[in-house]
This record gives C-alpha cells, structure tokens and sequence, in this order.
C-alpha cells in the first residue's frame, strides 16, 4: 500500500483510537521533550545560585514565546486549512497553502526579530527586567536565543505543523525532540565548560539556538527524500490568493492570539510580582515552569489531533469527527487532573529541583505553584475546545475563547486580587480565568455540535 494510501486509512478508517495514538502520541512526546529542555535551561542556570541570572531566562520567555505565536499562526492556520483540502481531495489548494505559509512565517519572524534588536532595552523593562543585574543577563539571552535564532526557532515549529497536516506526526514529534535533546546535552557544555564565568545565561540562549538549527535541518532532509509524495510546496507561491490567506489567518490567528496573550499575561504577572521581591519573583519563575508540563501534554493532544478533526469535518464525517474530539478531551483532561494532584503533593520537591534550598524563593515557589496547578485540568479541556474550532476553521469562535483564556478575564483579575490578597491573588487570577474560559468553553462546543447531523458519510471503520 502507498504511502498516500496508509495517510488516507489513518484520516477516514482505522480506528479512532488508533488514529489518535498515532497522531497524538509523538506530538505529545515533542511537547514533553519541549518542557523538559526548557526545564533543563532553568535547572542548569539554577545551579549557578545566581537569582539574578535565574530571573532574566524566566523574564526572556514571554519574548521569546512570541516566536511560537508567529508559528502557531502560520503553522496552525495551515495545518488545518492542508488538512481540510485534502478532506476535499484538493491537493492544489494544499500546494498554495503550505507555500503562502511558509513566506509569511520567515516574512513575519524576521520583522519581529528585527523589532526585539532595536527596542529589546525598552521591552525588557516592560516584561519584568527592569532589575540591573536581570537586564543585562537578559539581554545576552534575547540577543542569542531571539535575534539570531529567531528564524530557526519558528521554523522548527512550523515545519513540525506541517507534516502532521499530512499525518507525518511521528517526524514533527521526532525533529522537535531532537531539538530538546540536543538543548539539554549543549547547555552545560557552553554555560560551564566552553564559555566564561558569568556567561551561563548566554551559553543556555547558544545551546537553544543551536538545537533548533538542527532539528530545521532534520526537517528539510525528510521533506526533501518525502518530496515525491508530499502535497507541501515551498516554492514562492505565484498567485496570492485571497480566500486562502483568510483561511490561514483566520483559523491560526486564535492560535496566535492566545501564545501572545499568554505570554502578556505571564509578563504583567511577573511584574506585578516584582514589587514582592526578586525571591518570590524568581519562585513564580520556577512554578510556571514546573506547571508546563500538564499544559504541554494537553497542547501535544490538540496539535497531533487538529488534523484528524480538519479532515472529517471536511470530508462530513461528523461521527468521528466527534469521536476524535471527545477521547483526546478526555485523555487530556485525565492527565491534567493526574499532574495536578502531582503539583498539589510534591510541589515542594519540584520546585526544589530548580532553586537552591537556601533560597528564600524555594517557599515562595511552592506556595504559588499549588495555587496555579488547579486550573490545569479546566484550561486542558478549554484547550481542546480551542484546538476545534481551528481545526474545523471557525476562527470567531476559536478567537473568542483565546481571548477570554487568556486577557479578557486574568489579567483585571491580577489587578482586582492583588489588592485583597497581595502576590497570592495576582497568581490566583490564573485558574479563576481557566474555569471561566472552561465553561463557555462547554457552551459554544455543544451549540456547535447540534448544528451537525449525528450520522457519518462515511462510516466504515469510523469507530
């Protein structure tokens, strides 16, 4: 059987389940692979005993987390507009997208790099690093890990979307665990062994750079040997066609919106939480940290599934459109509820992995991670529902909820709470909004899903 062929059984036959675990699985794995290395960044400058240094990588992450918003736009938006034309048997509006994508994704990475190099002082004092010792730290690590490896990092993630629009997520979950990997073997190499005292935070900033030039060209080496039987196209697209570029836009810009919002939304609750102290700054650092984890596992389930929704949906196969929907929300909410209990128990240790157990910012650490670990399994399922309308390419309902997920709700909240309850409510602002967002979450999703008949088109093998 052709490789075409075994793509078109794993969309519209073999068992959800299957289906699922096929495309999840390896997606999932990136993702954890993702939170480990960025883990590693935080544990190996946190051996250092530098809170300074600590603070500037935890301050330089809602910037540089702007570079997966730039590919969650493009790199979304495709992978559900590819994933819907190949429901349609439409190869040639899957040629034009994978192109369109792929300029407005280096276009649209080299702009904003750009932006960082000439306003990177001012942006830094706007997020948090306003602190002379933090700034200059973050600083080299903006310079390193954004301006020059900027375009290998959205690339990376990008390329990864692509692949899985095609069913191909065992290679985007392979190449973006390289990445990982990678980090975590060359950060201790240039922060203790290659570069300087007093260089950690840059050698980690190298270390990451350099592990996604890597996995980019682990990628163009697959598509290259895949180049006869892929439907992606790279070329620059001859025509700019107007119904596509929409279609893009309008399913990855909720995708977009939300990493922004999120990471603005991590920013003002880290400069809230600056006027506490550099410890329970730092402790707040490590807790968003150490809370990724459930947050990773649910965004790997909603990526590696998007495609399996955007093809039966297209091809009006809403039977298992459903199914697919309903046991990847599940699964998700299951793990969540699981590393909550984690977080809620052991926080301690955790956190204790990252900070010196003479830190005063240890207890400030464990105290807000058990605050911001409840709204996990609420902001999972919140997830999912987001993830469906992307992939179902229903943008406004999509946007919506990105938005109330995160900046509509969290961040008046930050301001209202932390007059009553100090650096405890600015954190408790977090898993308020995700219940929120959870709830109507719950109400658009079954609005939407009674507008569709209960029977499939196709049924064989949908269950």
């Amino acid at each position: 059987m052709s490789e075409n062929s075994n793509t078109t059984k794993l969309f519209e036959s073999a068992p959800v389940m299957q289906a699922i675990s096929k495309l999840a699985i390896p997606t999932v794995i990136g993702q954890i692979v993702l939170v480990i290395y960025n883990m590693a960044d935080t544990f190996f400058v946190g051996l250092t005993g530098n809170d300074a240094m600590l603070t500037a990588v935890t301050v330089c992450m809602p910037l540089y987390m702007i570079l997966s918003a730039v590919s969650n736009l493009f790199g979304v938006g495709a992978s559900s507009s590819i994933s819907r034309a190949l429901g349609r048997k439409n190869t040639e509006d899957a040629h034009l997208v994978s192109s369109i994508s792929f300029w407005g994704c280096i276009l649209t990475t080299l702009l904003y790099s750009l932006l960082v190099f000439l306003f990177g002082d001012l942006l830094l004092n706007m997020f948090g690093g306003a602190h002379p010792l933090v700034h200059d730290y973050s600083k080299d690590y903006l310079l390193v890990a954004l301006v020059f490896g900027g375009l290998p990092t959205t690339m990376n993630a990008f390329l990864a979307h692509l692949l899985r629009a095609e069913g191909k997520a065992l290679h985007a979950g392979f190449g973006v665990a390289l990445g990982g990997v990678l980090n975590i073997i060359l950060d201790p190499l240039f922060m203790f062994l290659i570069l300087p005292d007093g260089n950690e935070v840059a050698g980690a900033a190298l270390a990451t750079a350099l592990s996604n030039v890597f996995s980019v060209f682990y990628y163009i080496i697959v598509l290259y040997r895949r180049r006869k039987k892929t439907v992606l196209r790279f070329a620059p697209p001859r025509v700019l066609r107007a119904d596509l570029l929409r279609d893009i836009l309008s399913t990855g810009l909720p995708a977009c919106i939300m990493t922004v919002m999120e990471n603005l939304s991590y920013a003002l609750m880290e400069s809230l939480i600056a006027a506490y102290g550099l410890a329970v700054q730092t402790g707040l650092g490590v807790a968003k940290k150490v809370n990724m984890l459930a947050h990773c596992i649910a965004r790997g389930m909603t990526q590696g599934v998007l495609p399996l929704i955007g093809y039966n949906y297209s091809a009006k196969n809403f039977r298992r459109m459903r199914s697919a929907l309903f046991c990847s929300a599940g699964l998700s909410a299951t793990v969540s509820v699981m590393l909550t209990v984690l977080n809620l128990t052991m926080g301690g240790l955790f956190v204790g992995l990252f900070i010196h157990s003479t830190s005063e910012a240890l207890d400030a650490g464990t105290r807000l991670l058990m605050i911001l670990c409840t709204g996990g399994p609420f902001s999972a399922f919140a997830y999912t529902v987001i993830s469906f309308f992307q992939a179902t390419g229903k943008g406004v309902r999509s946007f919506m909820l990105a938005l109330l997920r995160k900046g509509l709700l969290d961040i008046p909240l930050m301001f209202l709470l932390n007059i009553w309850l100090k650096d405890s409510g600015i954190v408790l602002a977090t898993p308020i909004a995700d219940i929120l967002c959870c709830t109507v979450s719950v109400i658009l999703l079954f609005r939407f899903l009674k507008t569709l008949p209960d029977t499939s088109a196709a049924t064989t093998g949908s269950e």
